[in-house]
């Protein structure tokens, strides 16, 4: 189970593999993400129209309501914070986020992988839902149009392309 925040569904939609990961694992996510998507969504921009994909393709039977006050600081936000309780309630194996910043914290929470969404591009390498040349376009096509040229979360990430 993936349990997937605001930061990470936008990437995955803005990189074309959304449909690919939510028909390939079982995918959770929370009221405080869909709050956040629902945001997003209204901007008339690249981020608003992969949270609308996002909106359009999640299945609402898999979306928890639950509150992760406890776990919100300065790094971590309502949604991210609200995925940490859904891993831990739910026992899930990843918590999948995009927020390089709140990675560690993420990490110190959950007794599950937390980890960037490029791992997801990965796993469907793996599981032969997607070729290697298909996912690396789409990593790409995330590095470039969420700005992750020449930032930390690229130079991090690009190395599972490698």
């Amino acid at each position: 189970m993936l349990v997937v925040d605001t930061s990470a569904f936008i990437s995955l939609a803005i990189g074309g593999v959304l449909d690919s990961v939510v028909n390939e694992f079982d995918v959770v996510t929370t009221e405080a993400v869909v709050d956040g998507l629902e945001a997003t969504a209204q901007y008339d921009d690249r981020h608003g129209d992969g949270a609308n994909s996002v909106l359009e393709s999640i299945d609402y039977n898999e979306v928890v309501d639950v509150t992760g006050d406890e776990f919100v600081t300065s790094r971590i936000n309502q949604g991210e914070a609200s995925c940490v309780t859904t891993v831990r309630e739910l026992d899930a194996v990843f918590l999948i986020t995009d927020d390089y910043r709140a990675l560690p914290e993420l990490q110190q929470l959950v007794d599950a992988d937390a980890a960037l969404s490029p791992i997801v591009l990965r796993a469907l390498v793996k599981r032969g839902t997607l070729g290697d040349d298909a996912v690396k376009a789409a990593f790409e096509t995330i590095a470039e149009r969420r700005d992750w040229l020449g930032a930390p979360i690229y130079r991090y990430t690009r190395n599972l392309f490698e």
